[in-house]
């Protein structure tokens, strides 16, 4: 077989498609997209009580969607033959994240617009925009947001530590091998269980370890969640002791990957250490720095077991953050429509400021001629 025929077996080309196929695909669509919405309308009016059709639940609506997601599929191959075989690698994924993912934000997006308690009896009822106005009003939903500020600052220390580690590690230092796998361990540690052996035993107040130790240094009351400042302190600090190594393990892969060649090339210029750190380590781990940063900031922002399990948010809302606020809310007030909006609203703002961030980033590391 010569080159030439090689490359063309990777070519798709277009297949002849009958008009008798090409309808039969238009026909799975239209017919299947007009089952579904005739679905959808009947159980529209019967949850509303407009017509009383013995739909009792959703599910005949799944299983419109999956009938209809099914045509959708097949009239791909009827209506582009070989290349329609090419779309079914990408289609069912879309498809799930839309029934997955899009329909319960609809349907969150009708609930944050409800008065839904879950403890009375009169059920869900619209209330148009009066749960909006009582999240303006909700100081201490505000006094979680700016916690949430604070707790993100930390990631600059975290960030810090990490790459200092990561330089270590990366060092020719003795029991290299051993310090890799100590300073992973936190992150083979779930948060809850991080949550209950620091701050509910060796924080405690009473027969901790640490209380004790801070007791015999002259720390009459070592109370590590009795004020404001210290109880978020405490929090920031057992956070970052849990997600530091992940933060060091991404760096540290950054830094392997670093030619050793360009470093020897400095040295042999006599270019000192700090110098070789600030002009070739650190802007070549830019990229992975970004990375780890925003992967990090996605974690914290939905920082809650340990808030929740140590401080309840306590005292008076001062550790609390957005997630653990409004667990609360589902939990110990069963205020669904009201918590749903909380959500909602702090999705926005998440999107809103991750995007923002992206784009700073990717101008900080655009290159400049």
């Amino acid at each position: 077989m010569s080159s030439a025929e090689g490359e063309y077996l990777h070519v798709v080309t277009a297949d002849h498609v009958s008009e008798q196929r090409r309808r039969t695909g238009r026909l799975l669509i239209w017919g299947s997209a007009s089952l579904l919405g005739a679905v959808i309308l009947a159980q529209i009016l019967n949850h509303y009580e407009f017509a009383d059709l013995g739909f009792s639940n959703w599910r005949p609506t799944l299983y419109a969607y999956l009938f209809w997601a099914t045509c959708l599929c097949i009239s791909q191959i009827l209506l582009h033959g070989e290349r329609g075989k090419r779309t079914l690698f990408i289609l069912p994924a879309v498809l799930f994240v839309v029934s997955m993912v899009v329909f319960p934000l609809i349907f969150a997006v009708g609930i944050a617009f409800s008065n839904w308690n879950l403890s009375s009896p009169d059920g869900r009822q619209f209330n148009g925009l009066e749960n909006l106005r009582q999240m303006w009003v909700d100081d201490f939903y505000w006094n979680a947001l700016k916690n949430m500020v604070w707790y993100t600052l930390a990631i600059a220390v975290e960030y810090a530590i990490a790459f200092g580690l990561a330089l270590l590690l990366n060092a020719q230092i003795r029991a290299r091998k051993f310090f890799r796998i100590a300073f992973l361990m936190p992150l083979m540690l779930s948060p809850v269980a991080v949550s209950w052996m620091i701050g509910k035993s060796m924080l405690e107040i009473r027969f901790g370890p640490v209380a004790r130790l801070a007791r015999q240094l002259g720390w009459d009351t070592p109370s590590f969640f009795g004020s404001p400042e210290i109880a978020r302190l405490t929090i920031m600090v057992m956070d970052a002791w849990t997600f530091i190594p992940f933060m060091m393990i991404m760096i540290l892969a950054g830094l392997q990957a670093i030619p050793k060649e360009l470093h020897e090339a400095a040295e042999v210029d006599g270019a000192p250490a700090w110098k070789r750190f600030w002009e070739i380590t650190f802007p070549l781990m830019l990229p992975v720095s970004v990375t780890a940063i925003l992967i990090r900031i996605i974690f914290k922002l939905k920082l809650a077991d340990i808030i929740i399990n140590v401080t309840a948010g306590g005292p008076g809302g001062a550790t609390d953050s957005v997630t653990s606020f409004i667990f609360r809310e589902y939990r110990d007030r069963s205020n669904v429509g009201y918590g749903t909006l909380l959500a909602i609203f702090y999705l926005v703002l998440i999107v809103i400021a991750l995007t923002v961030l992206m784009k700073l980033a990717e101008r900080w590391m655009k290159p400049r001629y």
